[in-house]
């Protein structure tokens, strides 16, 4: 099998484990080709931890696990000096932390204190760690996986926008659909059965990824829809310009961050799709998540019940799309 081929046995592997979520397994798949972070939102039970398991059972990857909570410390997640003992003497060295691993599920990370919040960021957007004045780099496939609750807010920590940033999209869960859930009962029940000394899944090797990500960066992208990208972004900071009801909805429009983000996206989706250029297509499937956490809407949205997903959308309407 070639590489491309190769990508889409892991997305099809991934959604035998995690049924009814096959757009959150596209979009966490697209992230990974992307080389960037995903925060995942939902109630609780939606499967979120366990698609961050399943890609990485399937891939030649060591998955870490962190539980954010309030007492959590900056060194917990990145390792720190220990004393050793040895015959030449006392030496100081480095233990590394969980952090350390290759895809990292960072479990209500809204619930962490910011201090532990900047060391994860640090080692998001400079892929190293600093400790004692001494950097040290991550592993070459690297990826975070956010969690974080919708509701429950008491006692946590909400991320800063600059944090939110950094995310590459922000996906949002909801229920299945009454008969994917009836699999997933189904699916459930097998997993209860099956022998503990079950066969171990094929896994896919590292250099596949960074391959594939090769050839994500080959993808043709057109001026018309470099100006179509910007256009979009332009929009949500100078929404006047589109639509009056958009200036009401919009305070902050997405930093530069955001369309650098968007462009990376839309040419993993048209890869994943077997093209070699990026159509208007590709960029408005992956719009929503790659924006939707980038925008501050403004308090008469609020007000309104107004979400991000629909400012999205009439932003979507009202933007020309390249001929």
């Amino acid at each position: 099998m070639n590489t491309h081929e190769h990508v889409q046995a892991l997305e099809a592997s991934v959604a035998e484990k995690v049924l009814g979520q096959a757009d959150t397994i596209r979009h966490v798949l697209l992230g990974l080709l992307a080389n960037g972070h995903v925060l995942l939102e939902s109630l609780p039970g939606l499967a979120k931890t366990r698609t961050v398991k399943a890609l990485a059972t399937h891939l030649d990857a060591q998955m870490r696990r962190i539980q954010f909570t309030p007492d959590l410390l900056p060194s917990d997640i990145t390792g720190g000096e220990i004393l050793q003992q040895t015959a030449e003497g006392n030496t100081i060295s480095f233990q590394p932390g969980p952090l350390f691993g290759n895809v990292i599920l960072a479990d209500e990370i809204n619930r962490a204190p910011a201090k532990v919040q900047a060391a994860l960021l640090e080692a998001m957007e400079e892929r190293q760690i600093t400790v004692a004045g001494q950097s040290y780099p991550m592993p070459g496939l690297f990826m975070v996986l956010a969690t974080q609750n919708p509701i429950e807010q008491e006692g946590t920590y909400p991320l800063p926008e600059a944090q939110m940033d950094r995310f590459l999209m922000k996906l949002q869960l909801d229920y299945p659909r009454p008969d994917d859930e009836t699999q997933v009962l189904r699916l459930v029940r097998a997993e209860d059965q099956a022998s503990q000394e079950a066969a171990q899944p094929a896994r896919l090797a590292q250099q596949v990824i960074f391959d594939a990500r090769r050839e994500v960066a080959r993808v043709h992208v057109s001026q018309a829809i470099d100006r179509y990208l910007i256009d979009l972004i332009n929009a949500t900071r100078h929404p006047e310009g589109h639509d009056p009801e958009l200036a009401r909805w919009i305070r902050i429009g997405a930093s530069p961050r955001g369309g650098i983000s968007l462009d990376r996206v839309s040419r993993a989706h048209a890869w994943l799709n077997g093209q070699d250029f990026v159509s208007p297509d590709n960029v408005r499937a992956v719009v929503h998540p790659v924006l939707r956490h980038r925008l501050q809407l403004s308090y008469d949205a609020v007000s309104d019940g107004v979400a991000a997903d629909q400012v999205i959308d009439r932003l979507l309407d009202k933007v020309a799309i390249p001929a």
